[in-house]
């Protein structure tokens, strides 16, 4: 039933059942064999380990925006390219998990809101600040969002257990990179948020509202903390985003 309300983004309606649902768009499509999967956003990372052989193709999901799933050679987990902001990036995650994906890591990178924060600097998403449309489809309308904390702790005991750095905490998530103001940076560090981006909180949302683990690792990179916009060149270490793909291949397969 629709919860009524001033604005259409917040007049929510649990229905499971939509006029379209991710079943009736699957339907022609096989299950897939494997359950875990990682979503990254660092494509010259992920097409260095299709050069190498480390991965191939799984599946191509046809449509207006076709894309192509791989497989590890090496163990059965699933990783794909992700679409930026959340109707793209959360829209195929609900896609995919009709079709059986049930254990998710999602791994990028953001604006940090304090420029402390090194380029680099892993962050454990515990949650998300709701400034974007998407999720107020899955989820009935708060201000935050977050991950399911038994989901977290396996990430960080993994983290602590290897020794890998590491700092926790919230996401600030908006459909409008282009909008992010210096009062709006301000308010949203005031609210706990570390970095900004443009997935979380649908990501999260799509997660609670099918019922299946997901986590996401996103590092720090360029800085909207200050007034002039530094980008630190963050889109150039690739050391750092081929090694955190291949940490997530460590994490999902124990979640």
């Amino acid at each position: 039933m629709i919860q009524r309300g001033q604005y259409p983004i917040i007049e929510f309606d649990g229905n499971e059942n939509a006029v379209i649902n991710p079943s009736d768009v699957t339907k022609k499509l096989k299950k897939f064999e494997y359950n875990k999967l990682i979503i990254t956003f660092f494509g010259e990372a992920l097409q260095k380990m299709i050069d190498n052989h480390l991965v191939e193709p799984y599946i191509t999901i046809d449509g207006e925006n076709p894309f192509t799933v791989y497989k590890f050679v090496d163990k059965d987990i699933l990783i794909l390219h992700g679409q930026v902001g959340c109707p793209a990036c959360a829209g195929n995650l609900d896609l995919l998990s009709a079709l059986g994906i049930n254990k998710v890591m999602f791994c990028g990178g953001g604006g940090v809101l304090d420029k402390d924060i090194k380029v680099g600097q892993i962050l454990v998403v515990e949650g998300a600040i709701r400034d974007e449309g998407f999720s107020y489809h899955y989820i009935e309308p708060s201000r935050y969002i977050y991950v399911d904390t038994k989901v977290n702790d396996k990430i960080i005991k993994y983290l602590s257990d290897n020794q890998v750095p590491y700092i926790k905490g919230l996401v600030w998530t908006t459909d409008a990179i282009f909008r992010e103001t210096k009062d709006k940076v301000a308010l949203r560090k005031a609210e706990g948020a570390k970095i900004v981006e443009m997935e979380q909180a649908g990501c999260i949302a799509v997660a609670k509202f099918r019922g299946f683990d997901y986590g996401a690792l996103i590092y720090g990179g360029d800085d909207v903390s200050s007034d002039i916009w530094d980008d630190r060149k963050w889109k150039s270490r690739d050391g750092t985003r081929y090694n955190l793909i291949m940490l997530c291949k460590e994490i999902v397969d124990i979640l």
